[in-house]
C-alpha cells in the first residue's frame, strides 16, 4: 500500500534521513524504532505531506503523494508528537473545531466526535476543559482529532511519551481496534515494549539510516547471539562498564547497578574472571533470550535510549 523510495532530508548540515526505503502492506502495523534524533519525526512529517523530500519519493497505492496534497491529506491521519489542543476548549469544542477544518457536515461530525470519543474511552469527560485534563487524555484527545475524517492511514509519532500506563494501555488497545477494522498504521517509537506489542513489521533507525528491517523473528535472525547475560552488581560505574566491554571485546548494557551483555552461556565463565579482575560483586546472574533491545545493540553498538 505505501512505498517509500530512497527518501532523503537534510537541515542544514544535519543530515535527517539518509536514503531510506520500506514498504508497508495494506492493513499492516509498521513500526519505526529508534532513540530521540534517528529520523523518525522527520520520515513521518514527509509522509503526511508536512514536509518536502530532498530527494526520494513516496507512493500510496501506486499515486506518488506531494506536499500540501489535498487528496493525500483526506488519506492520512496525523497524530503529532506535540500536543496539538486548545486548553480553553472541552474536548467536544476541540473536535468540533478540527472536523470542521476537514469540512465534514455539522451533522455527521457531532456523530464522528461521539464515536471517537467512545473510542478512546473519554465519552463521558467531552465537556470538560482540555486543561482539566491528564496528559495522557490529552494524548488520547490527540489520536481522536487524527480519525474525524475516517483516514485510511493512520501516522502516531511517539504517542505515549511521558504519559501514565492506564492511558499507554488504553492507546494500545485503540490501535489495535483501528488496526482490527482495517486500518494501516505506522507508529514511531524508541519503546522497545510498544513495538513488540503492536508492529507486524518493524524498521530499525538510527542516525537517519534503516539499519535492519523485517519481522521480529527476521530480525532476530541478523544477530549471532540468541541469547544474553543480565548480571547485578553491588556498584557499577560507567568506567568500569567500558573496562568490562574492552575486556570482554562485547556489547552491552548498563541499567543503573544491572549490565546486559550480548553473549551466550558459553562466555559466563570469561565474564565472571573479568568482573573480578575489575573487583566487581556479581549478586545475580540471569540468561535472557534475545529481544528487540539486544538486537538494537547488536546492529548498532548503542543503547536505545542514547
Amino acid at each position: 500500500m505505501i512505498q517509500v523510495h530512497h527518501l532523503s532530508k537534510s537541515f542544514q548540515s544535519v543530515k535527517a534521513v539518509d536514503d531510506i526505503s520500506f514498504t508497508i502492506a495494506k492493513g499492516e502495523i509498521f513500526g519505526l524504532l529508534g532513540p530521540n534524533g534517528a529520523g523518525k519525526s522527520t520520515t513521518l512529517n514527509i509522509m503526511s505531506t508536512l514536509l518536502k523530500s530532498d530527494v526520494g519519493r513516496i507512493l500510496i497505492e501506486g499515486e506518488e503523494i506531494k506536499p500540501n496534497s489535498e487528496a493525500s491529506k483526506r488519506l492520512i491521519g496525523v497524530v503529532p508528537q506535540e500536543i496539538s489542543l486548545y486548553d480553553e476548549l472541552s474536548a467536544y469544542e476541540n473536535l468540533l473545531f478540527w472536523g470542521n477544518l476537514y469540512g465534514i457536515p455539522s451533522k455527521e461530525l457531532k456523530g464522528r466526535i461521539d464515536h471517537t470519543l467512545e473510542l478512546i474511552g473519554l465519552l463521558d469527560r467531552k465537556k470538560d476543559l482540555i486543561k482539566t485534563y491528564s496528559g495522557g487524555m490529552k494524548r488520547r484527545i490527540n489520536i481522536a482529532a487524527s480519525l474525524l475524517h475516517e483516514p485510511k492511514i493512520l501516522l502516531m509519532d511517539e504517542p505515549t511519551v511521558g504519559i501514565d500506563p492506564q492511558s499507554r494501555n488504553r492507546i494500545f488497545e485503540v490501535v489495535e481496534t483501528l488496526n482490527k477494522q482495517g486500518m494501516t498504521i505506522v507508529y514511531t517509537t524508541h519503546y522497545m515494549e510498544e513495538v513488540e506489542r503492536l508492529c507486524d513489521r518493524i524498521a530499525i533507525i538510527d542516525s537517519g539510516k534503516i539499519v535492519a528491517q523485517g519481522t521480529q523473528k527476521e530480525l532476530q535472525e541478523l544477530v549471532d547471539t540468541k541469547e544474553n547475560i543480565q548480571l547485578e552488581f553491588d556498584f557499577l560505574s560507567t568506567d568500569q562498564v567500558a573496562k568490562l566491554s574492552e575486556l570482554l571485546s562485547r556489547n552491552m548494557i548498563q541499567k543503573e547497578n544491572q549490565l546486559i551483555i550480548e553473549s551466550s552461556i558459553k562466555e559466563l565463565s570469561n565474564i565472571i574472571t573479568a568482573s573480578n579482575q575489575l573487583g566487581l560483586a556479581i549478586n545475580d546472574i540471569q540468561l535472557q533470550k534475545v529481544n528487540l533491545e539486544t538486537i538494537f545493540l547488536s546492529l548498532t553498538g548503542k543503547q536505545l535510549r542514547d
